[in-house]
């Protein structure tokens, strides 16, 4: 099998993996960086060029894995997409949004190539996303001859309608895990992998510089995300969630709810706004229509939420003694979580919550990194404050710990085991550990735009 990493960056970020196995040639997701521009946020797409595609598998719809999807289609107009039935209720959704997005940049940030796509080109490329259910089996065979490939979609929790993708080429057998978690959520069930002599396992590395310490099970963090809310509103203070549209608004919105509804939670106004309310209604469908979600939008009118005020002012605390889910969960500068933290930080009545994995380049890694008492610039909103208020992490990532994917990847003992998406400290964490715990195995963390034989 040849592989070829397509990210121009490695680690996590536009994610794309060309592989070719037998004759068949398929791509592995295509995703944007979100940490830059233009078509440098794009995958390298060079290396395919002039390649016939014959498949292209897209694991789930996080934008650092679909977001340069519709350049890759104008590329190869003639490779099928493949994906979940969910993921094919929520791809073009998020890929509007994304065009949405990338005007608006184009604007304020003079960024001459955006869109890279346009709404009507979304549209016009949608009849070519084909909806598999989990678990069924399907064959592609390449154009030129008579070699074939099959290949089954597996639940990876993570996201509604993400996958793993099991692949079947004569003898051989290769699994990827894309992105996965394996505990339940409250929205979502936990990732149902088989578990098999796989020759190839291509695994995701994202947590490998995490540790979780044995108090911090998923259960505990959710109370002790509870108990800090309630804390900062008693104490007059407003807390602010920054989370995933898609993904980790739904599971927080449960969880608040669910709190809520035992009496657990202090009253206080909450606000919530942006795409992953708009999301909430495609969770709902989902939750409805194929089983594999656990998510009713009639939450959201219980929980009376507000829309977060549209004009947000760099470095204002709006003081409303409120309880705040929004995105970008990483505090991505210019989202309304990166101006609302802007005006919360300087007051140490406030809290702001972080409930997933934050890229340490971005302003939430960046202030995670940071102490009580330093001074933060919030460039982008040309706001320089003092650290105040209290900056709480909590261990409810919709990605694997480490020692649990170590694990599935002993149980799988392959031949040969490909790092992807996580930072070079997340991925030599596992290199270390899969070298002690499988010596028989060759195992590869991938040089972007190298090409190997594995």
């Amino acid at each position: 099998m040849k592989l070829i990493d397509l990210n121009r960056d490695g680690a996590i970020g536009a994610n794309c993996t060309y592989l070719q196995i037998g004759e068949l040639k398929v791509i592995i997701d295509s995703g944007l960086h979100p940490k830059k521009a233009g078509r440098e946020a794009t995958p390298d797409f060079s290396k395919i060029r002039g390649v016939h595609l014959d498949l292209i598998i897209i694991t789930h719809c996080h934008l650092d894995h679909i977001g340069s999807l519709p350049v890759l289609m104008r590329e190869h107009p003639e490779a099928p997409v493949v994906m979940t039935t969910s993921s094919a209720m929520l791809i073009e959704r998020m890929l509007h949004n994304s065009a949405n997005v990338m005007t608006r940049q184009k604007e304020e940030a003079n960024i001459p190539e955006y869109p890279l796509f346009t709404h009507e080109e979304i549209d016009r490329l949608k009849k070519r996303f084909t909806g598999i259910p989990f678990g069924q089996a399907k064959r592609v065979q390449s154009g030129g001859n008579k070699d074939a490939i099959t290949f089954i979609l597996h639940p990876a929790g993570h996201v509604a309608g993400a996958a793993g993708v099991e692949i079947q080429h004569k003898r051989r057998k290769i699994f990827i895990t894309g992105d996965v978690l394996f505990d339940n959520q409250r929205t979502l069930n936990g990732a149902k992998f088989p578990v098999d002599r796989f020759d190839t396992l291509i695994m995701e590395t994202t947590r490998g510089n995490t540790e979780r310490p044995p108090e911090k099970s998923r259960a505990n963090e959710v109370v002790r995300l509870v108990d800090t809310i309630n804390e900062t509103i008693q104490r007059g203070g407003s807390c602010l969630i920054p989370v995933f549209a898609l993904g980790r608004q739904q599971e927080v919105l449960s969880i608040i709810h669910d709190a809520r509804k035992f009496r657990r939670l202090v009253d206080c106004p909450i606000y919530a706004s942006g795409l992953g309310m708009d999301l909430a209604d495609y969770l709902d469908e989902i939750s409805r229509k194929t089983k594999h979600a656990n998510f009713n939008r009639g939450i959201i009118k219980e929980l009376k939420i507000k829309p977060a005020p549209r004009k947000l002012n760099p470095g204002e605390d709006p003081k409303q003694n409120a309880l705040y889910i929004i995105s970008s969960g990483m505090l991505v500068e210019r989202t309304p979580s990166y101006v609302l933290a802007s005006g919360l930080i300087g007051n140490a009545n406030n809290t702001i919550c972080f409930v997933g994995y934050c890229d340490p380049s971005t302003p939430g890694g960046e202030i995670l990194a940071s102490r009580s008492g330093d001074t933060y610039l919030f460039k982008a909103a040309n706001v320089k404050a003092k650290i105040k208020a209290r900056v709480e992490k909590f261990e409810l990532s919709g990605h694997a710990d480490r020692e649990e994917l170590l694990q599935y990847a002993v149980q799988c003992n392959p031949r040969s085991i490909v790092l992807t998406h996580g930072e070079p400290a997340s991925r030599a964490w596992f290199m270390e550990q899969l070298t002690e715990a499988l010596p028989k195995a060759k195992i590869t963390d991938p040089v972007p735009l190298q090409e190997y034989q594995i």
